[in-house]
């Protein structure tokens, strides 16, 4: 475990391996530690590098509102810090919002892109009302809403099959600060499209989603690949492929990689 400081704030990273570096960005109300055994897995022949975004485990919040740009701008700080110059960079949700950004921000910077359970989209009118819905829900009752949100991105019928990492996820997610949890949802909901970045195919694009997203629509968010390069994985399951779909996930990156 590692920090290093950006803009006077603390941001948690850890650094394991050598060779060509690969970057895990976690999603919304979850943190580094959801790499694990990913880290494990790729150590052997990559650089792994993990990264608490703002607000999430033990990076410190910056302001009231976490731009997917300003945890972009945190990433390079991280990689910059290490020297490196090029990555290889995987989101899941939140997390690809952020690679997308950094993506735009630091095209020269990035090697390959992977989005897991994610989209290149914006906000949709309506999901720009839930967020603020969700504001207004954890403040009212923090615990209720960080519980039902985590089982909530479970496939329905996953839920009793993975109870035992349901309520783990849900205990890192009740370490996110109510500010944290604030600033992203706010970050997110004014996040810019960026579908335009998949269509110039400037890079390797991987796309992984669950055919039973309970967030995402997935026959909606396929079609931001279609006449593209982009490579696409679909499970059969939720929005929690990294849990949901452990095993077959760490082949599909080992190939794509």
């Amino acid at each position: 475990m590692r920090n290093l400081l950006y803009k006077n704030t603390t941001i948690s990273y850890t650094d394991n391996g050598q060779g060509n570096a690969i970057v895990f960005l976690h999603g919304f109300l979850e943190n580094k530690t959801m790499w694990k055994d990913y880290v494990s897995f790729f150590t052997d022949q990559y650089r792994v590098i993990t990264i608490d975004l703002l607000g999430h485990g033990q990076s410190d919040c910056l302001g009231y509102i976490h731009e997917m740009e300003e945890n972009a701008h945190v990433v390079q700080e991280v990689l910059a810090h290490l020297k490196i110059e090029k990555a290889t960079i995987l989101g899941h949700s939140m997390g690809g919002y952020v690679g997308l950004a950094f993506a735009e921000l630091y095209p020269a910077a990035i090697k390959k892109l992977v989005l897991i359970n994610s989209t290149a989209r914006e906000d949709s009118p309506e999901k720009k009302t839930n967020r603020s819905r969700a504001i207004k829900a954890v403040k009212q009752n923090y615990i209720a809403f960080v519980s039902l949100a985590i089982a909530n991105l479970f496939n329905e019928n996953n839920r009793t099959k993975f109870a035992k990492e349901i309520e783990r996820a849900k205990l890192h997610a009740l370490k996110t600060p109510l500010q944290g949890i604030i600033a992203s949802l706010e970050g997110m909901k004014i996040r810019k499209d960026r579908e335009a970045l998949l269509q110039k195919n400037l890079f390797p694009v991987l796309l992984v989603l669950g055919k039973k997203d309970p967030v995402l629509n997935y026959e909606e968010t396929i079609s931001q690949v279609e006449d593209t390069t982009a490579e696409l994985v679909s499970f059969e399951d939720g929005h929690m492929s990294p849990i949901e779909n452990k095993e077959e996930l760490k082949i599909v990156l080992s190939h794509f990689l």
